[in-house]
């Protein structure tokens, strides 16, 4: 049975492995500090916030997403990341997570919910083109 909470504090050492598979498919690495501190965040409710998908009990997914304002309109939510173990994707865990994501943006007013994904995720984009529209934009990073 699939079931999707919010993050709890038993989550972390999961919550971790998990984040890190998503870190690492996009090729980036964090110190533990920010694992430290986005955890933390989470937990407080402090503008980030998280959901985890529970199959059987055993957590296996997770998003993390957060509201800022927009000179558009009201508030939006914007889902950073999205991951699911990767030895039982196809299961209805990412739609799961960006359904109650979305259920929480709709809660808390937002005017919409987006999210970012490289052009090259074909899997994911798979889910994506079936919840969303790409709206065809590109994004550019600035070096800081």
């Amino acid at each position: 049975m699939l079931e999707v909470t919010p993050l709890r504090p038993e989550d972390r050492a999961r919550w971790a492995e998990l984040w890190e598979g998503y870190l690492t498919f996009y090729k980036t690495t964090l110190p533990a500090s920010r694992y430290d501190q986005t955890w933390r965040r989470i937990m407080a409710d402090a503008g980030l916030f998280g959901f985890g998908a529970r199959l059987d009990g055993q957590l296996v997914g997770i998003t993390h997403y957060l509201f800022h304002a927009s000179t558009w309109g009201e508030d939006v939510c914007y889902l950073q990341d999205l991951f699911a173990d990767k030895t039982i994707r196809g299961q209805g865990i990412g739609r799961a997570l960006i359904e109650a994501v979305a259920a929480a943006a709709q809660g808390a007013g937002a005017s919409r919910l987006y999210w970012l994904t490289q052009d090259t995720n074909a899997t994911a984009r798979l889910l994506y083109d079936r919840l969303a529209t790409n709206r065809g934009f590109i994004r550019y990073d600035y070096t800081m």
